[in-house]
């Protein structure tokens, strides 16, 4: 997208909380493109100043002749927007394919925490990605550019959530049709993040011996669930309505088909423990099942120790199945993802994964990875920036 980029015309939608889309658009402008930014929200004109804006303060029904008159009118050749699951989004990308006009989107990296992820019609369930084993098992990897490591970010993603929020709310008169995809209520959120931050203090001493244990690699065996945000966009790729229902078909089979020597290890998101809280629903189920012990609830725990430490992982679709396929512990996936193939993902059913799960064959992962960063994987991060190679 950035390579070619001279002389085209780029339409900018919505982009992450904060100046990453300023700063896209700023390489993007240096490459000698020509970019407009349609603004939503008071959010998005305090993070996205400067160059060419419009403002769309219409509601979600009159957005796709609205996006339709401004691509003839700008002659717009390229979108780009961040999550192509969000409500506006779905739109634009039904009509990039009914106008034949490039869709480029971002997304958190699929490898975290030192890359964006960047692929053309969609990412996750949507990715156009290859999907046979065959074509990763015959590439030869070649030296990759160095990567630039990001740092740090939750205290920046933090800042740019909350000022964001407060501005989307600030600025309801200037954009009385807006809906944004979750909600962001600045006082609503304050006081979520709030309870989620007194939540996390009791979490750190509840969980305490587990994370000892997984530090002194002195865990008992044990399989990982790692649960998504209720409201992640790929929630929309898999047969589950809710999370809910995804841990009660786990732990069930768990119980039935798991060798009784094994615990499950449910592992909560920390971006949705302002949100949820799912103790009363596992704790229904260990007593209903009968699992006592075998059934462990944490949040304030190293999900990398975890993944290492597991005799398995089970997922939805979430990119801590890819840590986990990387650190060689057989995965399961029960959603659409772009790493669920034969040899990088247990194939046959969730009860058999207790006792028999498939493993991890490693030189296809290594082809895989080394596709997957040449092809949809820019360094940088969504709260900071990224880090084009000089050629680009």
């Amino acid at each position: 997208m950035f390579a070619d980029a001279q002389g085209r015309n780029f339409l900018l939608l919505q982009g992450p909380m904060g100046p990453f889309f300023r700063r896209v658009a700023d390489k993007l402008l240096a490459r000698g493109a020509n970019v407009t930014k349609v603004n939503f929200n008071l959010g998005d004109d305090t993070y996205y100043r400067g160059g060419d804006i419009v403002r769309f303060r219409g509601s979600l029904d009159e957005w796709k002749p609205y996006l339709l008159s401004l691509l003839q009118q700008r002659k717009i050749d390229r979108i780009v927007l961040f999550g192509d699951c969000r409500p506006l989004h779905k739109v634009a990308r039904a009509v990039a394919a009914e106008q034949k006009v490039e869709l480029w989107v971002f997304e958190e990296g699929y490898l975290r925490p030192d890359y964006v992820t960047l692929e053309r019609d969609g990412v996750n369930g949507h990715s156009k990605l290859p999907k046979d084993p065959a074509y990763y098992g015959a590439i030869t990897p070649e030296p990759l550019p160095p990567v630039h490591p990001v740092g740090k970010t939750f205290g920046l993603s933090a800042f740019y959530a909350i000022s964001y929020a407060f501005l989307k709310t600030l600025g309801t008169p200037l954009y009385p049709h807006y809906r944004h995809h979750r909600n962001v209520n600045f006082i609503v959120q304050g006081w979520l993040w709030t309870v989620a931050g007194a939540r996390r203090l009791l979490n750190r001493e509840r969980d305490g011996l587990v994370q000892e244990q997984l530090e002194r690699r002195s865990m008992p065996p044990f399989f990982l669930v790692a649960l998504q945000v209720h409201l992640d966009s790929q929630m929309e790729h898999c047969g589950f309505a809710d999370i809910r229902d995804f841990i009660e078909q786990v732990v069930t089979s768990f119980a039935q088909f798991a060798p009784p020597d094994v615990t499950l290890l449910v592992k909560h998101h920390p971006a949705d423990l302002p949100y949820r809280d799912y103790t009363a629903q596992l704790d229904g189920l260990r007593e209903h099942l009968e699992l006592g012990h075998r059934l462990v609830y944490v949040d304030a725990v190293d999900i990398r120790l975890a993944v290492r430490a597991a005799r398995g992982c089970v997922v939805i679709n979430s990119t801590v199945g890819l840590s986990a396929i990387h650190h060689g512990t057989p995965t399961i996936c029960l959603g659409t993802s772009i790493y669920d193939l034969a040899g990088l993902t247990h194939q046959g059913s969730l009860e058999e994964f207790w006792t028999k799960p498939a493993p991890v064959d490693s030189s296809l992962y290594q082809r895989f990875r080394y596709w997957l960063r040449r092809e949809t994987q820019l360094n940088g991060n969504v709260w900071k920036d990224v880090y084009l190679p000089p050629s680009e």
